[in-house]
């Protein structure tokens, strides 16, 4: 094979196992540890994801699975009733409907549910670790998520919970310019975070670093008229 056919057939390759991908959540790769899954049983799951959505096979063989991993059935076997156990996967018996005959397939219900309650709980603690680190010197006054909460009128949502946490601890926003964007959203009109991450990233972008460089961005943008 010529180096032209080559570079083409391995540019085709990659083409195909770009196409051939699946969607593995992202928090089962971080948090399998946490749920108390070894290496074996969380593959064993990608792999029950990767067979569903690739081959549409809903209870592919311990055959398949064990070829797949490369692991002894045994393994195999013993992970998955490891897994029936502890409700990460259930086994649903349906009867098809244009020919009345009975299957079986893995139900990825439990593993859903125990990852959302994982992520919820981390969410929580996340909040409540920046509510203690953000609380005020004067205890009566509100700290950063009690504000946002008194001006959208209703408590946060954890997805908001961690907006605000990656304002502060990835983007490093100050405190301050924060609930300034708020205000200025409160004063648009537009209360909602999209357009309070809007203002910040606009400061961002523009050197803003202060409460006295967004008072000064702002009267140059109002006065600009955009």
């Amino acid at each position: 094979m010529s180096g032209d056919a080559f570079r083409t057939f391995a540019k085709g390759m990659a083409l195909g196992m770009q196409s051939g991908s699946i969607s593995v959540p992202y928090h089962l790769l971080r948090c399998y540890r946490q749920l108390k899954l070894n290496d074996t049983e969380a593959m064993l799951l990608i792999q029950l994801i990767g067979f569903k959505q690739q081959e549409m096979k809903d209870f592919p063989t311990i055959d398949e699975l064990q070829e797949r991993m490369g692991t002894a059935p045994e393994l195999v076997i013993k992970s998955l009733q490891r897994l029936l156990k502890d409700g990460f996967i259930s086994i649903d018996e349906e009867i098809d409907a244009a020919t009345d005959i009975q299957y079986e397939r893995y139900n990825l219900t439990g593993l859903w549910e125990k990852m959302a309650v994982l992520v919820t709980e981390e969410i929580r603690a996340e909040r409540q670790r920046l509510r203690q680190s953000s609380a005020l010197t004067d205890s009566d006054q509100p700290n950063l998520f009690n504000i946002f909460e008194k001006e959208f009128g209703r408590p946060l949502s954890p997805m908001e919970c961690e907006t605000i946490a990656g304002w502060i601890d990835q983007d490093h926003y100050p405190e301050e310019l924060i609930l300034l964007a708020l205000k200025e959203a409160v004063f648009a009109g537009k209360v909602h975070f999209r357009y309070v991450d809007r203002i910040l990233l606009e400061w961002s972008r523009n050197r803003v670093r202060s409460i006295e460089d967004a008072k000064a961005y702002t009267q140059k943008f109002r006065s600009s008229g955009r």
